[in-house]
């Protein structure tokens, strides 16, 4: 697995206009107070984006404090201005610093009309990380679970109960731990499993796990305690080798199984040894899978695990329509996969396999990841006798079902080109880092972006992000401020209700998305995660499901946002939405 290289961050710092995804992982944006300049002959200018984070924060504190800042006087009162912060003023500083605090507070007693005023996110929108011309796609190739078909909560709940069943009855675990359900508040998207220290974490885009992250079973540990374990936040690369990611929607069932059973094991006080649980739970998630007990279960009741989904239907028809060439591609068996899709569209007048015909390729059980670097061969699939030919594959039929392949053998057969084929999957590591390397498009499909987009676009979140960054700016005034001779009791003290309040900010974000681990595509201080990080590495695009494909024109040209360079679904809120002028 990867995570992103350590990095320390100071978060006081603002990033209106972030820099490209390797210019942050390799340098931080230098300070406010110490702006890159450009000469330009006897003068020195400070260079354009300086400027403008500059005059956006005196613009916010002369709304917040009533005051005329020197910024504003020119350039040359940034002079006087870093003099004064560097030499230390003492406490007249610092009391001059509370007083904006204090009017601060007064002006976000409620919420601006500003906020409700900004313009919303498009929860069913695509996003973008690479350009991608549609027109230039002919083929498009697709995974089935979550991406295709997806689940109500009860998949969940079956996998989590099937898979304790099993640590009871095949690994003798005590039966005790059948007390337990699964708890659909408890995990995101993202995680990551630590098998030497039995942690469930949170890690943001620089890899360091999230200060209110961290969970030994079902406890939260504090920034002392994370400290004492690991010495620090941030993870390192022999560190980063002991973690497991949890990069899909069926690690949810995963995520939560691992935290009750060593929340058990504490709460009984039985000794356990933490790669034990991950193996043992890892063992019984994938028994259930490959057994069939999950795809029987599901197949025994369509209606109460499959979502109908008439949209997708229309756009596998407009594709072909289009003259796109489409395949199916998933791990699932083709038993699993015929029996979801016939129910899926038995409204739409097919029947028995006739939803193959959408299909130019179809291939079930195909081991990714390691279907993009093998060399396996292709097997025919006779659907009638459940059982695999020997006979040579070198060419794809009509209405044939093929297991197994690789992605070499698959591009001879087709001949299909690498930059026009995409591929539509939800698992960033298992569907789409191979198709990355390969120089396929990738799009990730990610059901909750458009409840977190939702969540982003609602007042209270945008009214704490915005009071965050009035704090955090705050606490970037003081520390450059004050020297470390003059940390008196007045500056400890104004400290302290500055990160009170900031833990409060930190604290509301969070509950809004989720109790535990917050947002999946956010840390609590609205700043990017770590699948963040992985969703910008390997999706060209991402959306929250295939249908939103619809709205779009055929011929449409995708762009990044060029003023939001990491995320951009990620709506900056800025803090001058306070000012009362």
């Amino acid at each position: 697995m990867s995570v992103a290289a350590p990095h320390r961050v100071t978060f006081h710092r603002p990033q209106e206009n972030q820099p490209s995804p390797a210019r942050l992982i390799g340098s931080l944006s230098p300070p406010l107070l110490s702006p890159r300049r450009r000469s330009t002959g006897r003068r020195t200018e400070m260079a354009p984006a300086a400027r403008l984070r500059l005059l956006t924060s005196c613009r916010l504190f002369s709304a917040l404090s009533g005051t005329v800042p020197r910024c504003r006087r020119g350039l040359r009162g940034l002079s006087t201005l870093s003099s004064t912060l560097g030499s230390g003023a003492g406490e007249d500083e610092i009391e001059r610093i509370r007083r904006e605090f204090e009017d601060a507070k007064r002006n976000y007693l409620s919420i601006p009309d500003a906020i409700k005023d900004m313009p919303k996110m498009n929860p069913q929108g695509i996003y973008v990380n690479k350009n991608v011309k549609l027109d230039d796609l002919q083929v498009y190739g697709f995974d089935y679970d979550y991406t295709l078909s997806h689940y109500s909560d009860h998949l969940q709940c079956l996998i989590y109960d099937l898979a304790k069943k099993h640590l009871v009855n095949e690994l003798k675990y005590p039966e005790s731990c059948l007390q337990y359900d699964y708890d659909s508040s408890f995990p995101v998207r993202g995680l990551y499993y630590d098998k030497l220290k039995g942690c469930l974490l949170k890690l943001d885009f620089f890899g360091s796990i999230e200060p209110d992250g961290c969970f030994f079973g079902r406890r939260k540990l504090s920034s002392t305690e994370i400290k004492e374990l690991y010495g620090t936040r941030h993870i390192g690369r022999d560190q980063a080798r002991q973690l497991v990611g949890l990069m899909d929607v069926f690690c949810f069932s995963e995520a939560c199984l691992i935290a009750d059973i060593v929340q058990h094991f504490v709460d009984a006080k039985l000794e356990f040894d933490a790669p034990y649980v991950y193996e043992d739970v890892n063992q019984a998630i994938q028994h259930v899978h490959r057994s069939g007990l999950v795809h029987r279960k599901v197949l025994s009741e369509p209606q109460k695990f499959l979502l109908k989904n008439s949209q997708v239907f229309r756009f596998l028809k407009t594709l072909r329509e289009k003259g796109k060439k489409l395949f199916l591609l998933t791990n699932s068996p083709f038993y699993f996969v015929d029996g979801g899709m016939s129910y899926l569209l038995e409204d739409q007048h097919f029947d028995g396999n006739s939803w193959r015909e959408l299909f130019d390729v179809v291939i079930a059980q195909a081991n990714k990841p390691s279907f993009y670097n093998s060399d396996h061969p292709f097997r025919v699939y006779d659907t009638e006798k459940d059982t695999l030919a020997f006979t040579a594959v070198d060419k794809f039929l009509p209405n044939e079902v093929y297991y197994h392949g690789c992605l070499k053998s698959f591009l001879q057969i087709t001949k299909w080109r690498g930059p026009e084929v995409i591929y539509f999957g939800d698992h960033l590591f298992s569907d789409l880092r191979g198709p990355s390397k390969a120089g396929w498009r990738t799009a990730a499909v990610i059901r909750e972006l458009e409840d977190e987009i939702g969540i982003q676009n609602g007042d209270s979140y945008r009214f704490q992000q915005a009071k965050l960054g009035i704090i955090h700016d705050l606490l970037g005034k003081v520390h450059a401020t004050v020297v470390s001779t003059e940390k008196g009791q007045v500056y400890r003290t104004l400290l302290d209700e500055l990160n009170a309040e900031r833990r409060q900010c930190r604290s509301g974000m969070r509950d809004l998305f989720n109790s535990s681990f917050g947002a999946t595509f956010l840390t609590d201080t609205g700043k990017e995660s770590s699948f963040a990080y992985h969703i910008h590495q390997y999706a060209d695009i991402y959306t929250s499901k295939l249908e939103n494909f619809l709205s779009y024109a055929p011929e449409s040209w995708l762009h990044p946002p060029h003023d939001i360079k990491i995320m951009p679904h990620n709506a900056k809120v800025p803090a001058s939405l306070f000012s009362t002028s």
